[in-house]
């Protein structure tokens, strides 16, 4: 009897493992993956489309110290493309930006009083070493006051699609920082935003001005006291944290905001950026971001999720009135690329839509059609799990193209299309007739 109960036992075990292997796996698995980051907030996307790839915290607001530079990035480039400023324009240094300057314990390059300095220099000096008087510096210039500039982030940030934010001055300091001169905000108040508009400032930042990463990738500033000032993301070639492709972005950190890093890289033409926020150390910072980057790169790479011409099933034709044809073939006028995680390419299902506009109420298509005339439009969605989306409205359009005409359809001439008339006009009374005689019966 023992010996008996082991045998059942043994082929009961089999069972359990036997039928294991044919556990459900889901397609899109989009739970947060277990990375192991000591940061409260962060995000990785596709650095082209803006597609969300991972998130932790993405909507918790948190302090962004000189993370919120990249704003004032912004707006200066933008200036620059309005031709409202030059780089190569003079900007005379006052007293408080001078004081400022020679603050302790803040980054900063040396700003002489009453000596000029070019857009350039002061872009430079923000931008790789964050140089917080050459910030304030630019913001005056920009919108004759820290105060006017400030309403300017705001207004800005709202422009690019951010929800979750609050600029108080454009620096990212702690107002107790800014010499009794703090432009808005509570005396101890400073910058906060959510890992998600972060990014999005950070995906606009490096769409809408490439340059940007002409400076941020600078591993030095050799400025014209003849200091060397290193650039404080330890991943650019040659620093501590050396990372193969990074090119960017900003770091930032006070007591408030913790260590936070906003970083990008590029590898044989594919783009990430990165956000983490409040982390533990300035080491940590990269550490985590390092993690990021390498989840990115091990897992997601850009797929044809359906060919160009791709015919959907079910809907490969409409039907045409009026036409030498009674129908017409469809398709899409392009491929549709998108950014997955390795072997999600088949996890995303085709949805067709078609312009009512065009169609009359039987959802027909009136001829003449010339062929890639535009129909309608297909997009994809996740057949299983949730769908992360992405950080603009323009992004979502990546995953969107046309469906056309794959070929054209002549409208057919009034003879075709009276004896048509005639034969519909008999067919209806044949019709009738049979019904009758089949109700004597």
């Amino acid at each position: 009897m023992k010996r008996l109960s082991q045998i059942t036992l043994l082929f009961a075990m089999l069972f359990v493992l036997s039928v294991s292997q044919f556990a459900y796996h889901p397609g899109i698995a989009h739970a947060e993956a277990d990375l192991g980051l000591k940061a409260e907030a962060a995000m990785i996307v596709d650095g082209k489309t803006g597609k969300i790839l991972y998130e932790k915290n993405a909507d918790k607001v948190l302090g962004v110290a000189s993370m919120s530079k990249m704003m004032t990035e912004y707006i200066v480039l933008e200036a620059i493309k309005d031709n409202k400023i030059s780089w190569d324009q003079k900007v005379k240094i006052n007293e408080y930006v001078h004081k400022l300057s020679a603050a302790p314990g803040l980054s900063n390059v040396g700003l002489t009083q009453g000596e000029d300095y070019t857009v350039k220099e002061l872009y430079e000096a923000m931008s790789i070493f964050s140089g917080n008087a050459a910030t304030v510096a630019l913001a005056e210039l920009i919108s004759g006051s820290e105060k006017n500039f400030v309403g300017l982030m705001n207004q800005k940030a709202k422009e690019l699609g951010m929800k979750n934010f609050k600029f108080v001055n454009a620096s990212g300091l702690n107002n107790s920082n800014l010499l009794g001169n703090h432009p808005t905000g509570e005396p101890n108040e400073e910058n906060v935003m959510t890992a998600r508009d972060i990014v999005t400032l950070a995906y606009h930042l490096i769409n809408d001005y490439p340059e940007v990463l002409d400076f941020a990738k600078t591993p030095k500033l050799k400025f014209r006291d003849g200091r060397d000032y290193p650039n404080f993301n330890w991943m650019l070639p040659g620093l501590i944290y050396e990372y193969e492709g990074v090119d960017g972005l900003k770091t930032g950190s006070t007591d408030f905001a913790g260590y936070g890093h906003t970083g990008t890289a590029i590898r044989n033409g594919q783009r990430f950026i990165t956000v983490v926020m409040k982390s533990t150390s300035k080491d940590e910072r990269f550490a985590d971001s390092i993690k990021l980057l390498d989840y990115a790169f091990a897992n997601f790479g850009k797929e044809e999720i359906l060919p160009e011409h791709y015919q959907v099933k079910g809907n490969k034709t409409l039907p045409v009135i009026k036409g030498k044809e009674d129908s017409v073939k469809i398709h899409t006028k392009e491929s549709i690329d998108l950014v997955v995680k390795k072997g999600e390419k088949d996890s995303y299902k085709p949805v067709i839509v078609l312009d009512k506009d065009k169609q009359n109420k039987e959802g027909e298509l009136t001829a003449p059609i010339k062929k890639g005339e535009k129909v309608g439009y297909l997009t994809i969605k996740p057949e299983k799990g949730e769908d992360y989306g992405f950080v603009t409205k323009k992004g979502s359009e990546s995953i969107k193209v046309d469906i056309v005409a794959a070929e054209s359809v002549e409208k057919a001439n009034w003879f075709v299309l009276s004896m048509r008339a005639v034969g519909g006009f008999f067919g209806d009374v044949w019709g009738s007739i049979s019904s009758t005689v089949k109700g004597w019966f």
